[in-house]
């Protein structure tokens, strides 16, 4: 059983467990996943406001969560795609551990980090990020999205953590097709609202590239009501097949990431999905960011303002160099993120927690 934080419209759901639901049946696992958030709770979630509606709609998604921790003894492994309950301590993470049930948790963000919510006060005052370290002490295995989260439940209490990177599917996302000399050249952005604010971090710079390219487009995509001051941008709201038409539109994609710890918990999704669209990434030169991009060959890092302004300058200039780091990022992502190939390493892992639960049965 699956248990996820969000419904497949869910980014960090839809890339760490819905996307490899097909593969692991296909080798032989009978999957079953139960989502915290359904779609309605999602979307309200993007909303600011709307409180009492929050919280009825929350009340709700914890029961369905209990009901169906409740049946964990049909299963032979729990795999827990982020902690249980948004809020307060790990009580049902704790209740199957103790049944001895075979847990696996999957964390793919800096979740120890507590960070604000955009909209919601309340949301902000239950957050129990320390609660992260105790389900690291009270599962089988941490699956981890890069090696620093890895290493981070490791030193705080976990008995096993391996790093299972996230897949790209590159059967949904085509090649895009490079804009030429004469097109206008698009930078974009695709997210969620939560992280829209990063975008400020680099806002002089895009105002002055604005300024000094009129022709340049500036499209969002999924950031809400966003506003900077010089910068015309084209806001888009998210869908699966809205991401899909907005990659088709990018030339380059935009990753700004704050200098700190929270930052080392990112798995990279923002820049791959760019990197599988032949959408040339320009991001943030931290954490995981550093493995994934080889500068300047399948993508560029950008550490100050001036970085950025340079290396997006010489992009918006030169269309061969766009056209050759699209195609080599492409590539990169087809051979080392295949869908197939990572669900293969979830499938063992999974496989190897029921084998040791039976051998605990024997014995």
């Amino acid at each position: 059983m699956f248990l996820t934080r969000y419904p497949v419209e869910g980014a960090s759901s839809r890339y760490r467990v819905f996307q490899y639901l097909p593969h692991l049946r296909a080798r032989g696992l009978d999957c079953t996943v139960q989502s915290f958030m359904d779609g309605e709770l999602y979307a309200l979630g993007q909303m600011p406001g709307r409180t009492l509606r929050k919280a009825w709609a929350t009340l709700k998604a914890s029961w369905r969560r209990i009901r169906a921790v409740a049946a964990h003894g049909r299963y032979d492994v729990v795999y827990m795609q982020r902690e249980l309950l948004p809020f307060g301590p790990p009580v049902l993470e704790r209740w199957m551990a103790r049944r001895g049930t075979p847990l696996l948790f999957d964390y793919d963000d800096a979740l120890f980090i507590k960070k604000a919510s955009r909209y919601n006060p309340l949301a902000t005052l239950l957050r129990a990020p320390e609660k992260t370290f105790e389900i690291f002490k009270l599962v089988g295995c941490v699956v981890a999205g890069n090696n620093w989260l890895r290493d981070q439940a490791l030193q705080n209490g976990a008995k096993r953590a391996e790093t299972v990177e996230v897949a790209e599917d590159t059967g949904r996302i085509p090649m895009r097709a490079v804009s030429g000399p004469s097109q206008p050249v698009t930078i974009g952005w695709l997210g969620s609202p939560s992280t829209a604010k990063y975008l400020h971090l680099i806002g002089p710079v895009l105002g002055k590239l604005a300024s000094r390219h009129p022709d340049l487009r500036f499209e969002l995509v999924g950031s809400g009501e966003f506003h900077m001051e010089g910068v015309p941008w084209v806001l888009t709201p998210w869908s699966l097949q809205n991401e899909l038409d907005a990659l088709a539109r990018f030339d380059v994609g935009l990753m700004p990431l704050p200098l700190e710890d929270w930052a080392r918990g990112k798995s990279g999704g923002k820049a791959r999905t760019y990197m599988a669209a032949g959408v040339v990434p320009v991001c943030t030169g931290i954490g995981y960011n550093l493995e994934l991009i080889e500068h300047g060959r399948t993508g560029f890092l950008c550490v100050d303002e001036r970085d950025w302004l340079d290396i997006l300058e010489e992009l918006v200039d030169d269309a061969a160099l766009r056209r050759r780091v699209a195609v080599a990022a492409r590539a990169e992502v087809v051979s080392r993120f295949d869908p197939g190939k990572q669900a293969d390493a979830l499938a063992s892992l999974i496989q190897e927690t029921a084998r040791l639960r039976a051998c605990a049965r024997r014995d």
